[in-house]
């Protein structure tokens, strides 16, 4: 008789496989293995005994131990894509040795809808004068650091946060060739691990480096980069390797404490992701653009991201009259 945690095992080094023949870079998987184990730790049976109730009972515990939101969405998303595996390669080995009918128990009831805990809809994104302000702050720094190479790199990794929308882990896993200053008007950055969507694996695309991060990263490569040992990572630890998506985390929270703002005035590295798409959705470039620059599947996606200003209906018809005024008087009336 099979031993089904054996088997179970075995399907998890499956899974993981496909995860590797699909591109996935090895800090998203070593994360992902970590999360799939504790996941079906915390389950208790084999993934294909596993029933509605159970999921209930693990995401409540997690709810009472304060876990986060996006935790406890993680932790369905992970079991959700594994028993999705196991339907499409392993059904029938399963029906055969367990004589089970593989039915996913995430439904309606208990799929954690994608809203974080600082979701948009309830947190706004920094406004353009906060962001400014904490750059302000960061180079200022930057020539009091007790490390010139850690504070200046942290510099030009936020303003690359914000400037192209880029997420954590997307710029940690940013090489120096994937910096192509000479591709289009204002350079680009090569984006090759972009977050796929449903476990489909990376998808790359191109981001302008617009509000003259191309000049900051110019700075950087020459001037800072050379600080660290020599790999091929751009954003480099002191040890040449890359930044895990946690230290960028627990990077941003210490220099907003060094900074001593405010808690409310404090925001996190995907609040500059959102703050990147506001900001340029204000300022009237176009939604589509946005959704391409932040590499998300659909137009919704990205509206979720956008939270204008108070004033922000006011400013936009306040633009519309000046430039109806200017077509027919032939006069600038912004000047």
């Amino acid at each position: 008789m099979t031993d089904p945690w054996q088997f179970q095992a075995v399907c998890v080094d499956a899974f993981v496989a496909s995860w590797r023949a699909r591109g996935f870079s090895p800090v998203t998987i070593d994360n992902d293995i970590g999360l799939l184990e504790r996941t079906l730790t915390a389950l208790g049976r084999p993934a294909w005994e596993v029933t509605p109730e159970d999921v209930d009972r693990v995401v409540g515990d997690l709810a009472v131990k304060g876990r986060k939101t996006s935790t406890r969405r993680e932790y369905v998303q992970i079991f959700k894509g594994f028993h999705r595996f196991l339907q499409a390669r392993k059904s029938a080995e399963i029906e055969a040795a367990f004589g089970v009918r593989l039915v996913c128990p995430v439904d309606e009831f208990n799929a954690s809808r994608h809203v974080g805990d600082d979701s948009p809809a309830l947190v706004p994104p920094p406004t353009p004068e906060r962001v400014a302000e904490f750059f302000d702050f960061m180079k200022q720094r930057i020539a009091t650091a007790r490390k010139y190479g850690p504070a200046a790199r942290d510099y030009a990794m936020f303003r690359t946060l914000y400037h192209a929308g880029l997420r954590s882990e997307e710029a940690s896993l940013l090489e120096k060739p994937d910096l192509h200053f000479t591709r289009g008007p204002f350079g680009k950055l090569h984006v090759r691990f972009g977050k796929g969507a449903h476990t489909s694996g990376p998808r790359p695309r191109w981001v302008p480096m617009l509000d003259g991060l191309d000049l900051v990263l110019r700075w950087f490569l020459e001037d800072v980069r050379p600080k660290f040992p020599d790999s091929p990572v751009l954003f480099a630890d002191e040890s040449g390797g890359s930044l895990h998506r946690g230290t960028i985390r627990n990077r941003l929270r210490y220099l907003m404490e060094l900074e001593g703002r405010p808690a409310a005035e404090r925001f996190s590295p995907h609040a500059l992701r959102r703050a990147c798409a506001t900001h340029n959705y204000e300022r009237g470039v176009d939604l589509v653009a946005i959704q391409q620059m932040l590499g998300h599947w659909t137009v919704s996606s990205t509206m979720r991201y956008v939270r204008p200003s108070a004033t922000f209906i006011e400013d936009a018809y306040q633009r519309a009259v000046a430039g109806t005024l200017a077509e027919l008087t032939g006069k600038d009336t912004t000047a």
